[in-house]
């Protein structure tokens, strides 16, 4: 018997169970207090009981500011259900605040009549005082909208890890579980994939995995036997209605390390990553570190330069050679992305994208990198972008950013951002065999051969191994003659080869699907268009419009550049275009200046998704208008 199907026997069986379609549980507390790990184990056993989920992690900008202060809260949020979940959810069900700071900071995002959990042992004069309380919350006014458990926890996970042996501070630190064990016990979890985590992750220090298991044993024992009042039961949330197959949880680095690995098998290539650590772009470089099995190299560079340039170097040797980072790092590779375009070799950029420019808020999530990807070199440099929407979808991305980079011998880029890197959700594992393969053909005749002899096609040059027998060549930065391959400073050669550069890129948009509109028609009144990670609210808002009955479509684009070839007939069949995305702007500008269509912004820049709520209001006023 599956654990979702003995979950449901458990606990369907209690009348006083209410079931729910859907959930949104936000954790929020001191980064060292385990909310990402709590918020972790969740989702595990959330995806073992058969519900869909999305899940966003917030961390802080400052990791290691003063702890109990609002600068360092940690957040997890979980929208979790019985039906398809595209978003985190705009505001929580409930709250589970470790400490003051936590309340304070999101308190806001609670609507009337949510549950809040709070650890009341965390209030104390000091902790108040730090988070910018000058009364306390519990006793005041501020909570008497809401459903609220008050519960010592930290006293309550005191007592129960007492006999392990463990001083004050290992002992409190499992109070994150004793949490859990509680909310598993509402929202009827099974506690057993937890424990096994427990024993795996601790094996090494078994009374440390003793102690966490007995303080998640005493959270959900005291839930089924304290009285919680009358407005707080348990609950249930039945399985989802999902394609049958293989599932497993996946973050979105996962899913983008587990695609180009898989693109670069399908291409018959091993994979070489050069990479410098940066905020949120290092998890790619962690995944990809442990896949040495399946060919994988890779190289933590000293500086974003010699990371590009030794992926580079990688490709020209017959490897396919990817590079990763967030904008910042992206600005510094520059000139060596100039130095693939010229040399025409294939190489996939990945950009996770992070908040503002230079240091910004590394944390915290944005989409303002698109001009930097479709624009940002010196001369004329054409580069291919596609961007993931969701966790999973950086799998199938990734492949096609492969596909892109090998057959039409380009550098590509593929953009993600810190909520799709750090964010999970339920992945249908593909069978591996029906994945279409670009199986790379290396040059290997030397008849007059040159390294830039072009497919009448694809216009790709060739890709010869350097060093094989009548293949020997160099390449660089220096233009190129068109017929020869050799340095050439002539000014019609040079007109010719960046022509030729740019109708190579051009005539991607004749290799890849026509747009489609993602959720309604073509007949609709309103497009709204979206890109990466703005799928999930767009989607959701629209589709909520629809069972209105108001005549709004969602248009997602995954090729950014070259923009699909139907895009411009598809944008003009609509009244209006409204375009939201986590920046000022930018795709708005570029489908305004490809199509002189009088798209219109729906902008958000404070480091968070789009909520549903701010769609659907700009929607509402676009038909009202």
């Amino acid at each position: 018997m599956s654990t979702a199907a003995s979950t449901a026997e458990t606990y369907e069986t209690f009348e006083d169970r209410e079931e729910l379609e859907s959930v949104v549980i936000r954790f929020a507390g001191d980064s060292g207090d385990g909310v990402q790990v709590t918020g972790g184990q969740l989702t595990q056993v959330t995806a073992i009981a058969g519900n869909d989920l999305a899940t966003f992690p917030d961390f802080p900008a400052e990791i290691r500011a003063p702890a109990g202060t609002t600068y360092g809260v940690s957040a997890f949020q979980i929208n979790f259900g019985a039906r398809r979940i595209r978003t985190a959810g705009d505001q929580p069900d409930v709250l589970v605040a470790f400490n003051p700071a936590a309340l304070k900071v999101n308190i806001g995002d609670m609507p009337g009549g949510s549950l809040i959990i709070v650890d009341t042992g965390a209030f104390s004069d000091r902790n108040m005082k730090k988070a910018g309380y000058e009364t306390n919350p519990l006793e005041d006014q501020t909570l008497d909208n809401f459903r609220v458990i008050e519960i010592d926890i930290s006293k309550r996970t005191l007592e129960s890890v007492e006999s392990y042996g463990l001083s004050q501070k290992q002992a409190l630190r499992c109070k994150n579980f004793w949490t859990l064990g509680l909310v598993y016990w509402l929202y009827s979890r099974d506690r057993q994939p937890t424990i096994d985590w427990l024993n795996v992750k601790f094996g090494k220090l078994p009374g440390i995995a003793d102690a966490n298991i007995a303080a998640i044993n005493a959270g959900h024992a005291y839930g089924e036997t304290a009285e919680l009042g009358e407005e707080v039961k348990g609950y249930f949330v039945p399985p989802a209605v999902m394609p049958r197959g293989l599932y497993r949880t996946i973050t979105g680095a996962d899913a983008l390390a587990y695609g180009l690995v898989a693109g670069a098998n399908l291409a018959g290539l091993k994979l070489m990553l050069g990479s410098y650590p940066i905020t949120p772009a290092s998890a790619l470089l962690h995944v990809l570190a442990g896949m040495k099995e399946f060919g994988v190299t890779t190289f933590q560079a000293e500086d974003e330069i010699s990371a590009v340039c030794c992926a580079i170097g990688a490709s020209y040797a017959g490897s396919l050679g990817v590079t990763s980072s967030s904008g910042p790092g992206v600005a510094l590779k520059t000139e060596a992305i100039g130095l693939a375009v010229s040399t025409e070799l294939p190489l996939v950029i990945v950009n996770s994208q992070r908040s503002g420019p230079s240091t910004g808020m590394p944390t915290k999530t944005e989409q303002s990198d698109l001009y930097q990807a479709v624009y940002g070199r010196n001369a004329d440099a054409p580069v291919p972008v596609l961007a993931a929407s969701s966790p999973a979808d950086a799998f199938d991305t990734a492949i096609e950013a492969v596909r892109i980079a090998t057959k039409y011998m380009t550098p590509v880029f593929l953009l993600t951002d810190s909520y799709i890197i750090n964010a999970a959700e339920p992945w249908l594992i593909p069978d591996v065999s029906s994945l279409p393969q670009h199986k790379v053909e290396f040059c290997d005749d030397a008849d007059g051969f040159h390294p830039f002899l072009r497919d009448e096609d694809t216009l790709a040059r060739v890709w010869a191994l350097p060093g094989t027998p009548g293949l020997e060549h160099r390449i660089g930065g220096l233009e190129k003659d068109y017929d020869s391959g050799n340095i050439s400073y002539d000014p019609e050669n040079h007109h010719r080869m960046t022509m030729v550069r740019k109708a190579k890129i051009d005539g991607i948009a004749n290799d890849i699907p026509e747009q489609a509109v993602t959720l309604g028609s073509e007949e609709d009144t309103v497009a709204v268009v979206g890109w990466g990670s703005t799928y999930g609210p767009i989607n959701r808002a629209v589709d909520d419009l629809r069972v209105e009955g108001l005549p709004v479509a969602h248009i997602h684009v995954r090729h950014l550049w070259p923009l699909p070839a139907n895009m411009a007939e598809l944008l003009s069949s609509f009244k209006h275009v409204l375009v939201a995305e986590m920046n000022t702007g930018q795709l708005r500008t570029i489908l305004r200046s490809e199509y002189l269509v009088p798209a219109e912004a729906l902008n958000n820049i404070s480091g968070l998704p789009f909520k549903t709520t701010e769609i659907k209001d700009a929607v509402r006023k676009l038909l009202e208008g």
